[in-house]
């Protein structure tokens, strides 16, 4: 049982260390071993993926529920990082089977209570995550198992997507479009990738990435200030990495790098520029806090992280290997730098609220509420 006492933020640890793992296991395999952790190298894409993806997803959905007992789920999956790192491959696939099964029923009994689309797609996307993990637990591969976690971070953040703004008008023939999109992504899911299902996943995609671009509500939150700004440029430069990478699943399977520039235009161009765009939306929420993880100063790591993907895929794509390593392992850091200065804008908001009067603390107080009511409309 969770203690009552519990809170999310204790989870923290867990994520960071599989961030932080991950990267150095992307690192060592850029031959660059600056933590030398083999097991790092070798379960990188299990430890993205599960550990701090998954991790962080299961958290947020955990919150949502009423008993802090669901809150075991993100704690089963961030543990797994452990086990990876200890040369425990097989409890550490376990545990993050077990933790997306977790996320999974979550999702269900989110959906009993919540009927609605989003849900659904929320739903799918667990079911994608527990499929790919059972595949790669299974047969010892874990190339089995990423394509279907690429439709679990696909389902989940489209899913984010129109939850976060169902109560915007769209037209109803653009809904169905959508839906129609994510069947025959699903369909790419089944089909064996090497016959036709990487044609029909790439497809899908790049015609998702295309939806998103003309239908979410980010082209109207680019066109304001500041955050706002932050968030809508984000979400968008985020699709059209869903759409790159849609044109090298169907168009690239000749490429000596293909494997790579598949993973990487996805869980790194469209995975993360959405984790940069949601952050100030969804931080606040799971660790219980008021201030926003945005300050402009991001912006100049959030342009040296795209900048330096790109450089790393067309360097890919042209085989020149030691600019790749460069460009890859300047991504890495860039990762890093921005969370942690998410984490020093939180730290120096809250001092600097801590100095403010206490009237005008509750004043300061209404005022992140409404920013945060108008920031879940965007």
């Amino acid at each position: 049982m969770i203690p009552s006492s519990f809170k999310a933020f204790y989870l923290l640890p867990f994520i960071l260390l599989g961030l932080v793992a991950g990267i150095s296991g992307g690192w060592i395999r850029l031959g660059y071993p600056a933590i030398p952790l083999a097991e790092a190298a070798s379960q990188h894409g299990l430890i993205m993926t599960g550990g701090f993806l998954g991790t962080l997803i299961s958290l947020e959905r955990a919150m949502v529920m009423a008993k802090k007992t669901w809150l075991l789920i993100p704690f089963l999956s961030g543990i797994s990082v452990f086990a990876f790192l200890l040369g425990l491959s097989d409890v550490g696939l376990l545990l993050l089977t077990t933790g997306s099964l977790g996320l999974s029923l979550i999702m269900h009994l989110q959906t009993l209570k919540h009927p609605k689309f989003h849900s659904a797609l929320l739903y799918g996307g667990a079911v994608s995550w527990f499929i790919g993990n059972f595949l790669s637990w299974q047969t010892g591969l874990i190339a089995a198992g990423s394509t279907w976690w690429i439709g679990f971070l696909l389902f989940t953040i489209v899913g984010e997507r129109l939850e976060l703004s169902q109560f915007l008008p769209v037209p109803s023939w653009s809904q169905n479009a959508l839906k129609s999109l994510l069947a025959l992504f699903t369909v790419g899911l089944i089909v064996p990738f090497h016959t036709w299902g990487n044609e029909i996943m790439g497809i899908s995609a790049l015609l998702i990435a295309a939806w998103l671009l003309v239908f979410d509500m980010a082209k109207v939150a680019s066109r304001k200030a500041a955050q706002f700004r932050y968030i809508g440029i984000g979400l968008q430069v985020g699709y059209l990495w869903l759409g790159i990478h849609g044109l090298i699943v169907m168009g690239m399977e000749n490429q000596a790098l293909y494997y790579d520039l598949m993973l990487h235009t996805f869980f790194l161009g469209f995975t993360f520029s959405m984790i940069w765009a949601h952050a100030p939306i969804i931080f606040p929420t799971i660790f219980g806090i008021r201030e926003t993880p945005y300050h402009p100063v991001l912006w100049i790591t959030w342009i040296g992280f795209q900048l330096s993907l790109l450089g790393r895929i067309v360097a890919s794509i042209l085989g020149e290997y030691e600019l790749r390593k460069i460009l890859g392992v300047a991504n890495g850091y860039l990762i890093l730098i921005q969370f942690l200065l998410m984490a020093g804008i939180i730290l120096w908001k809250m001092n600097q609220n801590k100095k403010v009067k206490p009237g005008r603390n509750r004043s300061h107080a209404k005022e992140l509420e409404n920013k945060t009511f108008l920031h879940t409309r965007v």
